[in-house]
Parts: C-alpha cells; structure tokens; sequence
C-alpha cells in the first residue's frame, strides 16, 4: 500500500511540474516581454519575430543543470516552406570560439601545448610576422589570442558565397587573394588591454592542426563534439552533404535571403560551426557540471575554472556577485547567443537566422525573468528607432530621417536613441543592398548624432569607398585616425584609397 502511495505521490509531482513548464512557455510565447514592467502592451514571440525579421527562431532552456524544454519557431527556410525543427542546424558564429577553446584547452591539458608560450614556438607551417615596434619586444601567447588580449587586427569574417574560392587559413592569416580580410597583424603589444579579434582565434586553428596532423574539423569531432554528445554538431566547412536538409537559410536584416542561402567559413575556430541549441546546451551543461567537479568529460574541474575564471573563449559576467557564463554570434543571415550560470544550473541557447540581436535580449530576458535566475538584470528596454523607422526609410530614405527627428522630439523617452549602433546597422543594411546614397545619409544623421564616435565616421568612409568617392572617404578616415591615432583599419584604408587614386 506505501508503494503505491508513493508512485501516485510521483505522479502527480510530475504533473505539476509539467503544468508548470507549460505554463511558463505560454507566458513566453504570448507575452515575451512580461518581465518589462515600463512596456503596457502584451506582445507574442511571432510579433516580435515580424519586427525584427527573423524568419526562425530555436531555443533550449536549461535549469537545475538539465534541459527543461526546447522549441522551434518560424521557417528555417521561407522559400521551400520548410519549417524550422528543434534538429535544425544554424551557423553558431563566433559561439565557434566557446567550443574551439576546450579544442585548445584539452591540449593544453594534456601537456601539448603551453598557455603562457610564444605561439610561434607551435606554429610549423607559418610563424606570426612581429612588429617590434608595436609589440615592443612582447610575445603573444595561446591565453592572449583565446582572450582577446594579443593586440591583433581582424575583428570578424564575412564568408564566402557558395561556389566561390576558398582562401587557406594562411592566406586568410596573410590577407591575400583569394582572402577577402585583411591580413591579421599586430596593432598593439600584447597583454596590454582587450581587442576582440577573430584574426586571433583563426591563429589557434592553424596551431592545433599543425601540433595534432589532423585536419582541425576531424580534430574537434572527435575529441569534443563526440564526447560532449553533439552529435548533430560539424565544423565543416562547406557543410557536409547529409545535413544538407537541416541547414536553416540565412536571412539578412531586411528578411531577404542570404545569396547561395548561407556563406562558407574556411575561418572554422572562429566561425565555422553549424549547430543547434539542443547540441549546445550539453556543452553549457557540462561546463557547469565540471566547474561542480561533476564531471570531466573534457576538461578537470581546475581547467574549467580556468577558462571561465580568463575569458578564455567565453565572456564571464558578475551581477551583484551572482558570475554567468556566454557568447554571442553573427555571421551573414545568423545571430544566436548563449548564456549560463556558473552555480546552480541556470541557462539558455537562441539561435536565429536573422540578423538583429534585439529579438535574442528579449528573449533571454524572458526566460532569466521566468525561472528566476538569481540578480540576472532585467532592466526596461526601450524600442529600437532603427526597426521603427526602416519601412518609411525603405520607401523614402528623407522621409524616414524626418520621422526618426520627429519622434526624437516628441517620443524620445520610448525609442533607443542612445545607441550609434541602432542607424549603424540600418545603414549597413542598405549598404548590404547596394543603397549606398541611402547608407551615406543614415550613416551622416548619425555622425550628426555621435560626432566624437570613431566608428561613425568609419561606416560612413566604408560607403564613400564603395561608391569610389575616393576624397570624401579619405575625409572620414583621417577623422578616424584624428579621434584615434592607433586605428589599423583606418590606416589600412588609407592606402587602398591612395593607391585607388594613383590609378
């Protein structure tokens, strides 16, 4: 009879607990943004995905250090009306560099590698060119290119479009054809302050492959897709044939598709993994079971603490003593972030193939503010002015200016106007289109709004080049360097400009 009693006890527990998760993925759905007390209007998941034209959304919530549910939204590609599924694979972006790391990390564990060494001491089949004069004698190690510290040039990669010619990793490292980044070279000593830097993380790439014989992507098949049980998981690049229906398509900020659907990533480590969030919630899992000394499937408790305690790889955060663990990536048509607790086994993954980060702070939020993670910030998000006012700058790009001036006057308390990043991207948007008057005129109200931001003027330099207004861009530039004397690309420009001009 105790028996008895006992799995009708467990029963109904279950229950309640499902009713629980049911009713929290409702609130999700239905009102994403609950936990945002300034909002006044209810908006569901599928409205906020139309504001920010993103196409798919897949999501995997974790608590008490396992799944609680994971979902899939949208389309993962509109045009063969192909729905997105929890299996469906999205470019991780620069999230490669997280699971890169512990590629990195094992061999360092296994007595392969040294953190603090120089990296030329590992690398056979090119060595890093030093610049004395702005290294000053310092070598970078394998702790400064997992951290971003090594004061190197090349923040990101754009890919490749399907069909094109791929670069070597060394000539992608060198800048040359058929490279379309610029080579990865040192813009400051090493150790002396954060530059993120996927020209970095492009170097461990080639160390590993060098130090193991093996080509990286059957390297880190092997000893930690495998192991961590991510199986659906591939640094391939191009992608392997029978995934190809898992794929999700790309989609640009404006909902248009990514030409040949997705680009290619010969820049695997820092940008080359397709993957899923159910795959990547067993790495946030066993990342936090191991930093319990729970588990080892990689890395020891003490190289864990490690990685997560340095930055290498991952971004550590500290809300009012509570430390969580995440990255964030975008690559051409994909956007996802993940984050986790380091204590208590809190997280998520979401990954979308859309290009707007806004649609993930929401969604994070929603799901910290729902399961009650411990001093995760909640604060009140106001709308973006950027999504507010494209459609009217898509149809007349001075008309949307003069809504952007209008509703700055009137409404300034409830859009972002605060952000350069916010008329930054919906310039690149129509730049990205081929509008490149429409991206000169977003890109000069914003100048007018951000006129001691550096950044600013690069955007609007990068059109004028693209339109071959050669002494304009060179304006913009010098004005970079005027603001900061040590900005590479500005230099870098500057050279394409005066040999353009030679011509």
């Amino acid at each position: 009879m105790r028996k008895i009693r006992v799995i009708i006890l467990s029963f109904l527990s279950l229950n309640v607990f499902a009713q629980n998760t049911n009713d929290k993925i409702k609130s999700f759905e239905t009102n994403l943004n609950s936990w945002d007390t300034s909002k006044t209007k209810k908006s569901s998941l599928k409205e906020r995905m139309a504001l920010y034209n993103a196409n798919a959304v897949s999501i995997a919530v974790i608590k008490d250090y396992k799944v609680e549910w994971i979902k899939a939204y949208g389309y993962a590609d509109v045009s063969e009306n192909r729905m997105a599924t929890p299996q469906t694979l999205f470019q991780a972006a620069s999230i490669s560099k997280s699971i890169n790391s512990l590629g990195i990390l094992k061999l360092v564990q296994d007595g392969k590698l040294g953190l603090d060494t120089d990296i030329n001491t590992y690398l056979t089949d090119w060595k890093f060119p030093y610049n004395e004069a702005l290294s000053k004698g310092k070598k970078i190690s394998i702790a400064n290119l997992l951290n971003h510290t090594a004061g190197l040039s090349v923040g990101g990669f754009g890919g490749y479009e399907r069909g094109k010619k791929l670069p070597t990793t060394i000539e992608i490292l060198n800048g040359v054809s058929p490279s379309n980044s610029n080579a990865v070279r040192s813009v400051f000593e090493p150790g002396l302050k954060f530059q993120y830097s996927g020209g970095g993380t492009l170097i461990t790439q080639l160390i590993l492959e060098n130090m193991t014989g093996e080509r990286y992507e059957d390297y880190m098949m092997k000893n930690i897709l495998i192991p961590l049980g991510m199986n659906e998981s591939s640094f391939n690049q191009p992608p392997l044939e029978n995934k190809a229906k898992l794929l999700a398509t790309g989609y640009n900020a404006n909902g248009t598709e990514v030409k040949g659907k997705y680009h290619i990533y010969p820049e695997k480590a820092p940008a080359g993994l397709w993957t899923n969030p159910t795959d990547l919630a067993k790495y946030i899992i066993e990342t936090q079971l191991s930093l319990a000394g729970k588990s080892n499937k990689i890395l020891s408790k003490e190289m864990s603490a490690k990685r997560v305690e340095n930055n290498l790889g991952v971004f550590l955060n500290d809300f009012k003593g509570t430390k969580y663990f995440g990255h964030s990536g975008g690559n051409e048509g994909f956007v996802c972030h993940y984050v986790g607790s380091l204590e208590g086994g809190n997280g998520v993954v979401v990954m979308t193939n859309g290009r707007n980060i806004g649609l993930i702070n929401e969604i994070v939020n929603s799901i910290a503010s729902l399961n009650h993670w411990k001093n995760y910030p909640l604060e009140p998000q106001k709308e973006s002015i950027a999504l507010t006012i494209r459609k009217e700058c898509e149809k007349n790009i001075d008309k949307g200016i003069e809504l952007y001036k209008r509703l700055k006057k009137s409404n300034r308390a409830d859009y972002n106007f605060s952000s350069e990043n916010e008329l930054n991207d919906l310039g690149y948007e129509f730049l990205r289109d081929g509008n490149v008057e429409s991206a000169i005129k977003i890109f000069a109200l914003n100048i007018k709004e951000f006129p001691t931001s550096v950044n600013v003027y690069d955007s609007r330099g990068e059109a004028y080049f693209s339109k071959k207004e050669y002494l304009l861009s060179k304006k913009d530039y010098q004005k970079v360097l005027e603001l900061d004397p040590a900005n590479q690309n500005a230099k870098e420009m500057l050279l394409k400009i005066e040999k353009e001009t030679i011509k």
